[in-house]
């Protein structure tokens, strides 16, 4: 692994918690922007693992909402236990998400969105990896896909049965994203190390270029019980990224950042890879848009992003199925 930080222009500096700040153990840091009406349950599913305030952090930092008032859940719910921060303008959610770790105290740091969810034992497991191996640098857990009821649809697939140390785990991370944040705990050390998350990317996979970067510099603690839950929105950022075709880009764009700090010959065998995984995920988002009746899921922006990343024979092959399976939706539909 190498040690040369990565910080840079593009990745925003972590200060160290000041000085004579109390350091609790736990920071969860819960970013917020327009899901009032999914916080009582995400808070609802921290405060039953609650350690106390000696020993976890918990506050939402809200950037800058404009359809509710998450403040006023903070409220009603963390009866004075929650902490709350608003962003004085939105300032988006890359950004929001800096603004968590330079408020967090914490040793160890949960991202976890407004609108997510953990499991029972989610901070006692992830803690207990953390804890035995300090080599590492964060831990994560299985996760769970939950559609906007909060219905579970798809677990994420297993990375080795048992808890313990990833093996080979920056050559897998490095080809596709395997993880979402409400599964992810990283020590702030390591953001303080590393900086904060890349500005260059807006709206996509931001999180997957971080988890990378982290890879790339310790190793992972991982644990396979699911304890984590993501809950996919159809008016949310990524939605909107998966519709007009510039979640497919800025993930291909991923791929050439990580040559600034991935071993050459690591990113030189993996990076065709990851183009054309960027490219068939897109289209298994695509396709279970059309399986849900959106017979106009599937859109020429979309084909020329992800013809412009790759056109490996994978990819053409799957071009074809779905723009034959967006056909007969279509022609289906009348």
């Amino acid at each position: 692994m190498t040690e040369r930080s990565t910080i840079s222009q593009h990745r925003r500096p972590i200060p160290p918690v000041a000085g004579g700040e109390p350091r609790p153990r736990w920071s969860v840091m819960i970013p917020t922007y327009n899901c009032a009406h999914l916080l009582s349950e995400t808070l609802a599913s921290v405060l039953a693992q609650d350690l106390g305030s000696q020993e976890m952090q918990i506050e939402v930092v809200d950037d800058c909402s404009t359809r509710d008032d998450p403040e006023a859940v903070v409220a009603e719910l963390g009866q004075g236990r929650v902490g709350f921060h608003r962003q004085p303008r939105n300032v988006g959610h890359t950004a929001n998400f800096d603004t968590c770790i330079e408020r967090s105290r914490g040793h160890l740091v949960h991202l976890l969105h407004g609108d997510d969810v953990v499991r029972p034992g989610f901070y006692r497991r992830l803690e207990r990896g953390l804890v035995e191996h300090p080599e590492v640098g964060a831990a994560f857990c299985r996760h769970i896909l939950a559609d906007e009821q909060g219905h579970w649809r798809v677990i994420s697939r297993l990375e080795q049965p048992a808890p313990g140390v990833l093996d080979g785990w920056l050559e897998r991370i490095a080809i596709g994203q395997l993880l979402q944040p409400p599964a992810m705990v990283v020590r702030r050390s390591l953001y303080e190390h590393l900086g904060g998350f890349d500005r260059r990317i807006r709206q996509w996979s931001e999180d997957w270029e971080m988890w990378l970067r982290i890879a790339a510099h310790h190793p992972v603690w991982y644990e396979p019980k699911p304890l984590a839950v993501y809950r996919m929105r159809s008016g949310s950022l990524t939605s909107g990224a998966v519709s007009d075709g510039s979640a497919t880009e800025e993930c291909c764009r991923i791929v050439s950042y990580a040559g600034e700090y991935l071993p050459a010959a690591l990113h030189a065998r993996t990076a065709p890879l990851a183009r054309e995984e960027c490219v068939v995920g897109g289209y298994r988002r695509l396709r279970r848009r059309l399986d849900a009746g959106d017979r106009h899921a599937v859109t020429w922006p979309q084909i020329r992003a992800a013809l412009r990343c790759s056109r490996s024979a994978r990819v053409l092959l799957h071009t074809g199925l779905l723009c034959g399976a967006a056909l007969r939706a279509r022609a289906q539909a009348g």
